[in-house]
């Protein structure tokens, strides 16, 4: 009896369930309302929009907010779809660059012989503790003495090294790839990198797909602060910021220019998220 019930398993109750998905669905809810409401008022008409106290749901929705963006993009000086190239080039391009750099930096950490790894690691992880605003001036300074200013480069070259991408993968690495697998494929006749492209990237490939998702997601809504000064080298959040800076007027065609912006961001993370799932059970990062 004793035994019995030391292995004695204890759940919760209906009750307990029923309260617990209740608070996740509440969590859930409030973190979708602002994507709600900003889908919601790229619909309203303009009296809606001026009521006050303002309601959230629309009465009489309206495509009038969408259906003016072309009469407000036509006067630009350069045409809507090379600010559109711009932003896609330089999302696809930053961040294929950027998982590279992340996934080679992170195979040398966890499975090479480099003398003073655990120190270079270390260097990395302190790396965590610095922002984009930080390394703003410094950047600066460098690109400017490169030449690099007014480039494409000055959007893709930050992007590409990331503490945070080598520090993901290095740890979903050193749970997923166990190091007979790598004497199997060096006996085989692999060198380092048919080993990294044949035998490392498809089982990184959760991690890696996390990192496209986090990294397009920063790069499709990148503006350039004091670096771009060409109009054809600008992105799409850039002219369609402008927009936004219309006024109260202009606040439902802001929010139809939200929505719009939004949608290859959420089509990124529809294709990733069962990845990015996966890879931050397996990396410990709860």
């Amino acid at each position: 009896m004793k035994q019995s019930a030391q292995y004695r398993r204890y759940t919760r109750s209906k009750a307990g369930n029923v309260g617990y998905f209740t608070i996740l669905f509440l969590a859930g809810m409030f973190t979708v309302l602002p994507l709600l409401y900003c889908i919601v008022t790229s619909f309203k008409p303009l009296d809606e929009l001026l009521l006050f106290p303002p309601r959230f749901f629309v009465i009489k929705p309206t495509m009038a907010n969408y259906k003016s963006l072309p009469s407000l993009l036509s006067s630009l000086y350069v045409p809507v779809s090379r600010y559109f190239f711009n932003s896609i080039f330089i999302a696809a391009l930053g961040t294929f660059l950027h998982i590279i750099a992340a996934s080679l930096a992170a195979f040398t950490f966890s499975k090479s012989k480099l003398r003073g790894r655990k120190i270079y690691f270390t260097i990395v992880q302190t790396m965590l503790l610095y922002n984009s605003v930080t390394l703003a001036v410094p950047q600066y300074l460098i690109f400017s003495k490169m030449h690099l200013i007014d480039t494409y480069w000055i959007y893709i070259l930050p992007a590409i090294p990331s503490a945070v991408g080598c520090f993901l993968m290095k740890q979903f690495m050193d749970v997923s790839v166990p190091d007979a697998l790598m004497e199997a494929a060096r006996i085989d006749g692999a060198g380092v990198l048919l080993m990294y492209w044949k035998v490392i990237m498809p089982i990184l490939k959760p991690a890696w797909m996390t990192m496209v998702l986090f990294s397009f997601q920063g790069m499709w809504t990148v503006i350039p602060s004091g670096t771009i000064f060409s109009e054809e080298l600008k992105t799409l959040p850039y002219v369609m910021s402008s927009i936004a800076a219309g006024g109260i007027a202009r606040s439902g065609s802001a929010m139809a220019v939200t929505v719009i912006l939004m949608i290859p961001p959420i089509i990124v993370f529809l294709v990733s998220q069962s990845n990015v799932m996966e890879t931050m059970s397996s990396s410990g990062i709860k």
